[in-house]
């Protein structure tokens, strides 16, 4: 499984469109651990953008502080689950704690 994790000074940032890049984190679910992590900068935000360069990435699951209602069914349709309402934390945090099932997700913050 891969997650993307979007991040503004090496944490969550509260916006995934903002973000300055992406930590990309490739797991072994069988044995609930991180394998690795990349960074990438991500292409220049606009609408459908980052979904479509994420699939491309392979990326299944992005977590996220906020995101619009529209980014969100674009990455439903791009086969990728989001969690939104996520805690500004380091990405490995919050994907180990995904993977032991404690990740806790808030509101979105996002009003777009």
């Amino acid at each position: 499984m891969k997650f993307a994790i979007p991040l503004a000074e090496g944490k969550l940032c509260a916006h995934f469109g903002h973000c300055e890049c992406f930590a990309l984190i490739d797991t072994d679910e069988k044995n609930e651990k991180i394998l690795s992590r990349v960074d990438a900068v991500p292409p220049p935000h606009e609408p459908g953008v980052l979904p479509r360069w994420l699939s491309e990435l392979k990326v299944n699951v992005i977590i996220a502080g906020g995101m619009g209602q529209k980014a969100q069914l674009l990455f439903n349709e791009n086969s990728i689950k989001v969690i939104i309402g996520a805690s500004s934390e380091s990405p490995e945090n919050l994907v180990q704690e995904f993977i032991n099932g404690t990740l806790v997700s808030g509101s979105n913050i996002c009003d777009h």
